[in-house]
């Protein structure tokens, strides 16, 4: 099939109309799917040998590339709105001993692999990654291509904080072999920044945007969070008229939650000046509005790129893919986690790190890497994730293809889904067609609620007695609309 045929239409102004009037009836808590199953559903204290067994596997795979993600949890300050595993500290030396031990990790791992793998792509996050000084960063570079090979022509990205580096600081990524950087921004707005404990004025931004491209960059990506205190879309709009001044080739514009009960940070923002639910349905709409005006293309849920952006090609292509960072084009490989809270993808097994320092050093010093939790998939779980992927990515399910794959009647194993994707359809989300399920440009904008429908562990749930307690799904179950963006290490 021609792969131009499985992406999703462009959204047009029908289909953002009939969003604004549907998003507050369609209502309900889902997951972002960075992974399926999510990551609310690893169990508590795996056993070791969950993770070694996949590490054997995927040396038996070898020499087929690697993804990794890497997690460097300090601040010098903190976010009132972040949800991140961080670790506020303006103690430099705490950083050093982390470096040692990541060091630790990398070998452990490397060590089950067998052999020096390369990396197609690899992404530092945080915290703050360049809370690390540059001879920290150094260090952490050399021990990573000591254990593994970073493709030159891969995709390696870093997540900055633009207050916290110059043109030197840039210079020395560049030199590291980043070709990507990710720029949190949230509002160039004075007093929203002032309500969330984040001052970072505009021209600080430009300036390191400025560097990126003087230095080569391939991708600089900006991060927007809508839904802040004292925000709303006339102000918000000001803040995209700088954005598009800079001209990022990636734009992600992430949902704020306001969940103090999960995130103690956030008890910090006075919950009145909150925007009301409708507010921040006109500063959603309003700005995919502008960005698909002045050429952006909408990647899906969060995501924007511009059109030669590879991000934005790989849509076109039919070959967008989701990773715990969100849309990527090169999510299909097995993904290492190294670092407190990190996940790892591998042989269709999904393990966590331990999320406290003093847990992860513990297991180190034994010798043993320093898992917490995770899960084994089910051949259900891998044809699930197969078709959330692809309504996600590329909005298109063809059903001949899924049931050569697996070997299964589509409509017999999934009549109960179907009977949901109905319903779908008659909100205009879906169409659906025989032998071919469609998403709509209206589904694209509401795609997650699209995704639940074949979400099996949300239907036995939903089949079982309301549990009144309140479990914090780190992959962002909260209300269909607005879901926080920091969950991918948390």
């Amino acid at each position: 099939m021609n792969p131009s045929a499985m992406t999703s239409p462009a959204l047009d102004r029908g289909a953002l109309s009939d969003f604004r009037a549907l998003a507050g009836r369609i209502d309900g808590n889902g997951p972002r799917y960075t992974s399926y199953p999510t990551a609310d559903r690893f169990h508590n204290g795996p056993e070791l040998s969950l993770y070694h067994d996949a590490l054997d596997a995927c040396r038996a795979n070898a020499p087929a590339p690697l993804s990794l993600y890497l997690h460097i949890p300090f601040c010098e300050n903190i976010c009132y709105y972040c949800g991140c595993n961080k670790i506020i500290t303006r103690d430099h030396g705490r950083s050093a001993r982390y470096v040692s031990y990541l060091g630790r990790e990398m070998a452990l791992v490397a060590g089950r692999l067998g052999q020096r793998r390369q990396v197609i792509q690899s992404h530092w996050g945080g915290g703050t990654p360049t809370f690390l000084n540059p001879e920290e960063m150094r260090r952490v570079m050399a021990l990573l291509n000591t254990h593994f090979a970073l493709a030159a022509e891969g995709e390696h990205s870093i997540e900055i904080d633009p207050r916290r580096v110059d043109h030197d600081r840039m210079a020395l990524l560049a030199e590291l072999g980043f070709n990507r950087v990710s720029l949190g921004v949230q509002d160039f707005d004075p007093e929203v920044q002032q309500a969330i404990h984040r001052i970072q004025p505009f021209e600080e931004t430009r300036a390191v945007v400025d560097a990126a491209r003087a230095l080569g960059f391939r991708s600089v990506s900006l991060d927007l969070i809508y839904g802040l205190p004292h925000q709303t879309a006339a102000r918000f709009a000001r803040t995209i008229d700088q954005v598009l001044a800079l001209r990022p080739d990636r734009l992600s514009v992430y949902s704020y939650a306001h969940l103090p009960h999960v995130f103690k940070p956030q008890r910090r923002i006075d919950e009145n000046a909150l925007p009301p639910a409708g507010e921040k349905l006109d500063i959603l709409v309003s700005t995919i509005e502008r960005l698909t005006a002045e050429g952006y293309v909408y990647i899906g849920m969060d995501h924007f790129a511009l059109p030669n952006d590879d991000l934005a090609v790989a849509q076109r292509e039919g070959r967008l893919q989701r990773n715990f960072q969100g849309y990527s084009t090169h999510a299909g490989y097995d993904q290492v986690g190294l670092g407190i809270s990190a996940i790892g993808a591998i042989a269709g097994r999904y393990v966590q790190n331990a999320r406290t320092l003093d847990e992860y050093y513990g297991a180190l010093d034994h010798g043993r890497l320093p898992l917490a939790r995770g899960v084994a998939m089910t051949a259900d779980d891998h044809l699930r994730r197969e078709i959330i992927g692809d309504l996600m990515c590329n909005g298109v399910l063809e059903l001949p293809v899924i049931e050569a794959r697996h070997g299964i009647d589509f409509n017999r194993t999934f009549s109960a889904e179907l009977a949901d994707l109905d319903r779908l359809a008659a909100d205009g989300l879906v169409r659906c067609e025989p032998g071919r399920i469609t998403v709509t440009p209206l589904g694209r904008l509401l795609v997650r609620r699209v995704a639940m429908a074949f979400d099996r562990y949300l239907r036995d749930d939903a089949a079982r007695p309301v549990d009144s307690g309140n479990r914090a799904a780190n992959d962002g179950a909260q209300p269909i609309r607005f879901v926080p963006r920091y969950s991918r290490v948390v």
